[in-house]
């Protein structure tokens, strides 16, 4: 991916780090809808967990994001896939973070996740905010439509999204930095984490909004100062994760 032309991403990394060796996950995501608000910074500051804070872009405001997507073709390493996950759903709120080390990451205030046996490998070995959920996503021609009953905890929270994906597109500056993320920043064991990934360049297409009707953004403790941004689409990416370290 070429810089774009604007100093909105000065010094920004617009391609992943070297991933710390050994990779610890292989896996790839696809089908992936990306739905932004704009946020105060200050109005989140107190969810960040120590030495990091919120990710603040040239427009002086920070983003959250509701991802939907599929995971698929799980690896521990450089195994083979692991057959029992196969691929299934799962869906995302994420802010974004940056530490004092420089690094730009994503800090999650929930997933939902179709698959059981995800939610307590990850809520304990990486202190990540996995939840359960029943989950569904249909295509009719350029139309997805995703759909996400959480069953735990707080069962009863519901996510519906439609989107009409468009014509590849030229992210502008706004689109790569939230897109262009090699980590997530977490809390466990009374510790900051920092889990780096790496993957190619997202494949990003437009999408319009049909139809949107979620309690998920709500119940994550963030309040937009606006209204949605242009959505993005993308049919996906294989992503590498690398052992994750402390923070500080």
């Amino acid at each position: 991916m070429n810089r774009p032309a604007s100093d909105a991403l000065a010094g920004f990394p617009l391609t992943p780090p070297a991933l710390p060796r050994p990779v610890v996950f292989d896996q790839h995501w696809s089908d992936l809808t990306f739905v932004h608000w704009p946020v105060q910074p200050e109005t989140v500051a107190e969810l960040y967990p120590a030495g990091t804070r919120p990710d603040v872009f040239a427009d002086g405001m920070t983003y959250v994001g509701l991802v939907p997507f599929v995971m698929g073709g799980i690896r521990l390493g450089f195994s083979p896939p692991v057959p029992y996950f196969g691929s299934f759903l799962e869906t995302n709120i994420r802010l974004y973070s940056v530490d004092d080390a420089g690094r730009h990451g994503v800090l999650f205030r929930s997933l939902e996740s179709s698959r059981l046996a995800v939610v307590p490998l990850t809520r304990i070995g990486l202190g990540l905010p996995y939840t359960w959920a029943r989950m569904r996503l249909t295509r009719n021609g350029s139309t997805l439509s995703y759909a996400s009953l959480r069953r735990w905890p707080e069962p009863g929270l519901r996510s519906r999204l439609i989107v009409r994906v468009g014509e590849v597109i030229t992210p502008s500056p706004l689109q790569v930095w939230l897109t262009a993320r090699w980590g997530a920043h977490t809390r466990k064991a009374g510790r900051t984490w920092w889990v780096p990934n790496e993957h190619d360049p997202w494949p990003l297409q437009s999408a319009d909004i049909v139809h949107l009707n979620d309690d998920l953004l709500a119940a994550s403790g963030v309040t937009p100062s606006g209204g949605p941004i242009p959505a993005l689409y993308s049919p996906g990416v294989r992503t590498r994760f690398g052992r994750p370290s402390t923070v500080g």
